[in-house]
């Protein structure tokens, strides 16, 4: 029998000076972590929980099984791990803070644009320029579409799509991520200007990914989606979706590590909507925090994704915004350091405004003190 360690933070405060420094700076960003709840698992089965602070963790660490000792040293530190900022060509993205990364999709099916960008290289232009100039810190571009049921397409296509949108964004001076799972793509694309992988697959789609990526030296965006083939929505099936999700993608950060990326260079993203259930997406939104554990930046792309239409009638992916926006928030709550979203201005905007909010409460407390 196998048993499985999780460290989740479970709530937050507005600084350390709230609670006489017993928080934790959840991976060198702006939000503080007060209280974590530290999981067994045995084979799917939580075999305990318990509840500990700052200054009770060593405590509750020291009681674990032999076994586990390494992974929950190893965890605790990774929600506290500081990450440098990603070096991206001329800009420099720093992590300390929330980064809005916008998405041009240059496929003719897209969810969110129908195509419109693909079919008119004004309007992409258009659309790249307004992204970078709303505050886009990364402009993530993609020749596929992902989303349920929609065609494979072949990597000669695929190229001659993104090539092009890649080239101008790189020209114009903006930190390019290409969203492809075809390695023939990712050269492509790195030699037209790009600086960051994005692979839905997790460097599991093409069995040459690995060492092209590890070749590369770039960072590189690890998702975590339950098919291995063409349908990376099939085999969603899980015991608990937020856990599971966690077991995957600490297995995909290994595999990549022993493949020659450094850990620096990885990622992770937790893979909205892709082969879940809206019960599972909103168990893996509730449990964001605890995949700092994993000692990697994280990603959150939940933006205009069906599960806000599910929860507000069915609204269609342009009425979304309200929805994207909330989980953005969200995101930024769990510490999460990049946000993919459609809706550049308005996240940027929330942004700025929750960022002045996190700066303000940690001034809270000065002048109180004689």
């Amino acid at each position: 029998m196998t048993q499985s360690l999780y460290i989740q933070p479970i709530s937050t405060v507005s600084g350390p000076q709230a609670v006489e420094g017993d928080a934790v700076r959840l991976a060198g960003g702006m939000v503080y972590a007060r209280e974590f709840a530290v999981i067994v698992r045995e084979d799917g089965r939580v075999l305990s929980r318990q509840i500990a602070t700052k200054a009770g963790m060593a405590d509750v660490l020291a009681s674990l099984p032999d076994a586990l000792a390494a992974e929950a040293s190893a965890q605790w530190a990774g929600l506290a791990k500081v990450h440098p900022p990603l070096a991206l060509g001329g800009r420099t993205i720093r992590l300390d803070q929330p980064q809005v990364m916008g998405i041009l999709n240059v496929t003719p099916d897209s969810f969110s644009d129908g195509g419109k960008f693909m079919d008119d290289p004004e309007e992409m232009q258009l659309h790249a320029a307004a992204m970078h100039e709303a505050g886009a810190a990364i402009i993530d571009i993609g020749g596929e579409s992902t989303r349920p049921g929609a065609k494979a397409v072949w990597e000669g296509e695929e190229i001659e799509r993104v090539r092009p949108a890649v080239g101008y964004c790189a020209n114009m001076g903006a930190a390019v991520s290409v969203d492809t799972r075809r390695p023939a793509v990712m050269e492509a694309a790195l030699a037209a200007g790009a600086h960051i992988l994005n692979d839905v697959s997790g460097l599991r789609y093409d069995p040459r990914s690995l060492e092209f990526a590890a070749a590369s030296g770039v960072p590189v965006i690890l998702m975590h989606a339950p098919g291995t083939g063409e349908d990376l929505h099939a085999g969603g099936d899980y015991q608990a979706a937020a856990f599971d999700v966690f077991d995957t993608l600490k297995a995909l950060r290994d595999r990549a590590i022993a493949g020659g990326i450094a850990v620096e260079r990885i990622v992770l993203d937790p893979g909205i909507g892709f082969g879940k259930s809206l019960a599972d997406n909103l168990a893996i939104l509730n449990a964001l925090p605890m995949y700092h554990a994993l000692g990697c930046p994280l990603l959150l792309g939940a933006s205009r994704k069906r599960m806000i239409g599910a929860l507000s009638n069915e609204a269609g992916a342009h009425q979304r915004v309200g929805g994207s926006l909330t989980l953005a928030k969200l995101g930024m709550d769990a510490g999460v350091q990049l946000l993919r979203v459609h809706d550049v201005f308005e996240t940027v905007q929330a942004r700025n405004v929750w960022r002045g909010l996190r700066d303000a409460a940690l001034t809270d407390f000065a002048g109180l003190e004689s």
